[in-house]
């Protein structure tokens, strides 16, 4: 319905407004109306009185002229300190109201101007006022009230039927101006939202900002914005969809490459070769973790990573697991790594899981200081209090952008190096989450970067969650 449209209602509030204005304007210009009725009729009287002290003998009829020509019953004049009775004739009631016009306040106009609007009786008022050009010290006279009111009445209906026509063409013009400027300009966005939802991948639907209105054109711009980074998001999504399924089915098929090679590391541990006794379990734990990691793929179509398998473990062995095989890809490179951890320290974890929270961070604090062409060190030390076991991996390396630091945990935007997919510390994050606790940037500058991952030391306390 129109009325329930922006353009009906401002057109009704505009109304209703002016109508409003035009009330308050109305009160004290009816008061005014009153005001001049009666010094009219006083002026009137005043004249005619002097007509008769001009003229002492006045016949009966001449003086009812004159008295119905000022529509008053008597007329008093003072002059020299004498009241005189100069026009007369009977008063049908008594005199019910006096009003002194010399000494009304505004506020008395006003007053007396609504109570005798809304007074329907016929009543005989007195009216003193002071002559026109000093003929006298006052003038009073006698007067009906019906025909005050009658007079104030029909002002005032000419008045509000003025103040409704105002009130119309007023608010007529308005809505045509604000329709102009500001509902149409509207009804574009409107239109350009409903378009941009039938196919947000469509960058042809996006909104270009041309209104002139201030308010309005930022509501364009913002609009932009939004529907810029929804489509690029949209885009986004849709090729991660894509990839996934390619990563799938190479994940698949890697999985099937891996366990086969597996059964052949398998054979290896039966040499009786030194180096290859030693180096079979790190590869047969190397090649688990890769098959691992391939189901995982798998399943992340549908959920996000496997809930943990928490166990009591040694530290120290995933984090030599950690650094072993660091040290493989940065042979020959003056790069340190060290680790602080007590050779008697269990904690409760995912060993897998954990394994790929140190190796993500590590790898990228690997990654980093290769690229700089210096030589490095990456620490990994654990402290822990009565809540968490806290640990910390320090490197030397050049820090993080602020870019990167802004999106450190988004997939696919925290990436550092170019080629990066920034994928490394949003599965950390994730996987620490799955733990209970939590990865933190702890700082990053020219001087190294320090994280610290928080894994709680105990279950968790229904009591303290309201359970």
């Amino acid at each position: 319905m129109f009325v329930n449209s922006l353009s009906g209602r401002f057109l009704l509030l505009t109304t209703v407004f002016v109508m409003l204005a035009e009330v308050l304007i109305f009160v004290p210009s009816i008061a005014r109306f009153r005001e001049d009725y009666l010094l009219l009729r006083l002026e009137k009287a005043q004249i005619a009185s002097l007509a008769l002290l001009a003229n002492d003998m006045i016949t009966d009829d001449l003086e009812t002229e004159l008295l119905e020509n000022a529509d008053v019953y008597n007329v008093v004049l003072r002059r020299d300190d004498m009241r005189q009775l100069v026009l007369h004739s009977e008063l049908p009631k008594e005199i019910s109201a006096t009003f002194d016009l010399r000494k009304s306040s505004p506020f008395a106009l006003v007053r007396d101007a609504v109570l005798r609007l809304f007074n329907t009786r016929e009543q005989v008022i007195r009216v003193i006022g002071e002559p026109v050009r000093g003929a006298g010290l006052l003038i009073e006279v006698t007067m009906n009230s019906m025909n005050l009111r009658g007079a104030m009445l029909d002002y005032g209906l000419r008045i509000l039927m003025l103040s409704a026509v105002i009130s119309v063409t007023t608010a007529i013009m308005l809505f045509l101006a604000v329709r102009g400027f500001l509902l149409k300009p509207i009804h574009r966005v409107v239109r350009h939202i409903k378009s941009y939802a039938e196919a947000p991948q469509d960058a042809r639907r996006i909104i270009e900002p041309n209104a002139s209105v201030l308010e309005l054109r930022e509501a364009e711009e913002a609009l932009r914005t939004m529907q810029t980074q929804l489509t690029g998001s949209l885009k986004q999504k849709e090729h991660l969809a894509q990839m996934g399924g390619a990563v799938a089915k190479i994940s698949h098929d890697l999985r099937n490459i891996l366990t086969t090679t597996q059964l052949f590391v398998d054979r290896m541990e039966t040499s009786d070769d030194p180096m290859v006794q030693k180096a079979a379990p790190k590869l047969v734990n190397s090649l688990s973790r890769a098959v691992n990691l391939c189901e995982s793929t798998l399943a992340f179509g549908k959920a996000e990573e496997a809930a943990p398998a928490l166990t009591w473990l040694p530290l120290l062995d995933v984090v030599n697991d950690v650094i072993d095989a660091e040290r493989l890809a940065t042979d020959g490179y003056a790069l340190h790594y060290r680790e602080n951890i007590p050779a008697d320290l269990v904690i409760r974890s995912d060993p897998e899981q954990l394994y790929r929270v140190i190796s993500n961070i590590v790898r990228n604090a690997r990654q980093a200081i290769v690229a700089t062409g210096k030589a490095g060190e990456i620490s990994i030390t654990v402290r822990e209090d009565e809540e968490s076991w806290i640990i910390s991996i320090t490197d030397t390396g050049p820090g993080l952008p602020a870019k990167a630091r802004e999106h450190l945990f988004t997939p696919f935007q925290g990436g550092v190096r170019k080629g990066g997919s920034g994928l490394g510390l949003s599965i950390a994050a994730e996987l620490v989450r799955g733990h209970g606790g939590k990865l933190e940037l702890r700082h990053s500058d020219a001087g190294g970067t320090v994280f610290e991952i928080f894994l709680p030391r105990g279950d968790i306390d229904l009591d303290d969650i309201g359970v």
